[in-house]
């Protein structure tokens, strides 16, 4: 597990949604290979979504060929009520992109047989290829989804009755009238979570705190449902500094220290990078000066020729030593006792 820690809720956010626009483009979708992306409602995403929206507008993303899986929905809301999730996620995200409205999936809280319902969304998760980044938030009892405390960490989408607490928290959606909150809520279950390949979830605010020191240094429980991603292989989780409070001091500066080796590990590659660039742009340099001054030893033209300021012009050695004295094949003694050969480069000794 990863956790990356910035000031305030804003700048979580923005890392959140920078990271999904990342992980989006290196994956570079096509409607034959199509991104899977799980997604959440509730308050702790609005600003993630906002940041997706701009991006989009700004030609930084595409959610063209981008399926979309909801992690749950409310039961027995109608879809159009301002509180459904249905609501949320057009209002807030699904409006302003251009996602196709046929690879958007929502669980229907208000299906004629929510078990059927729950079973058909598993199987509509298993024929797109699996869920390949799940967005998450927790909720202040360290729930994930709708998967409250003392659910399996083994649960598959099912009907979730709803705890306490999480009523309470969620009445602020309903005019803080506890009585006009649901009471059930279809879900995905902790296990299915747990299949995506990657999972990102965004926790901000001191109400948090409890929370993610529970799932972040914790055992992994199904009291604090969220635990179970320190067993995920790929999980990160994004916070701001309110949200750390309860945690210990030398693990929130652990943690830290660990994004900041990893920037300066990123650094130093771009740096090499430039570095090597660079080099090799010298080095094409260096050649080429060389290559027009490099003389020509190829014999091409065996005699020396004066140019027009009377210099003589550089030949091959071959070229300047075949009309000269110790070149004639007719020699074949000197007064030094030495005979040369064509070039000059064998000597041996002759009798005399």
């Amino acid at each position: 597990m990863k956790l990356i820690i910035r000031d305030d809720a804003e700048s979580a956010s923005e890392y959140v949604a920078r990271y999904i626009i990342k992980r989006i483009n290196d994956f570079a979708p096509t409607p034959e290979r199509l991104f899977i992306l799980g997604l959440p409602t509730g308050s702790s995403p609005e600003k993630i979504y906002k940041y997706l929206v701009e991006a989009y507008k700004n030609d930084d993303i595409s959610f063209a060929n981008v399926v979309t899986f909801n992690m749950d929905e409310y039961v027995d809301l109608a879809e159009d009520h301002p509180e459904s999730y249905h609501s949320f996620m057009y209002k807030h995200f699904f409006a302003h992109v251009n996602v196709k409205p046929e690879n958007v999936h929502l669980l229907n809280g208000n299906a004629p047989d929510l078990l059927v319902e729950c079973a058909e969304y598993e199987r509509k998760i298993r024929e797109a290829g699996g869920i390949e980044l799940f967005l998450g938030g927790i909720g202040p009892d360290g729930h994930i989804a709708f998967n409250e405390p003392g659910s399996s960490l083994r649960s598959r989408t099912r009907v979730a009755t709803l705890a306490e607490d999480t009523i309470r928290a969620n009445s602020r959606f309903f005019d803080n009238d506890i009585s006009q909150v649901p009471r059930q809520a279809l879900s995905v279950g902790v296990g299915t979570v747990m299949d995506a390949r990657e999972v990102v979830l965004i926790v901000t605010g001191h109400n948090k705190a409890v929370a993610l020191q529970k799932v972040v240094e914790g055992s992994v429980s199904q009291m604090w449902t969220a635990s179970c991603l320190q067993m995920h292989e790929n999980a990160v989780i994004a916070c701001d500094d309110a949200a750390t409070d309860e945690m210990l001091v030398k693990n929130v500066r652990y943690f830290k220290s660990i994004e900041r080796v990893e920037v300066e590990q990123i650094e130093r590659k771009g740096r090499a990078t430039v570095a090597a660039i660079s080099e090799d742009s010298r080095s094409n340099q260096w050649r080429g000066a060389l290559k027009k001054l490099q003389v020509d030893t190829n014999g091409a033209n065996k005699k020396t020729h004066k140019a027009e300021n009377g210099e003589l012009t550089p030949d091959s050695m071959h070229g300047r030593l075949v009309d000269s004295a110790i070149a004639m094949d007719d020699i074949e003694k000197m007064e030094d006792g030495m005979k040369l050969t064509n070039m000059g480069s064998r000597v041996n000794t002759i009798e005399m």
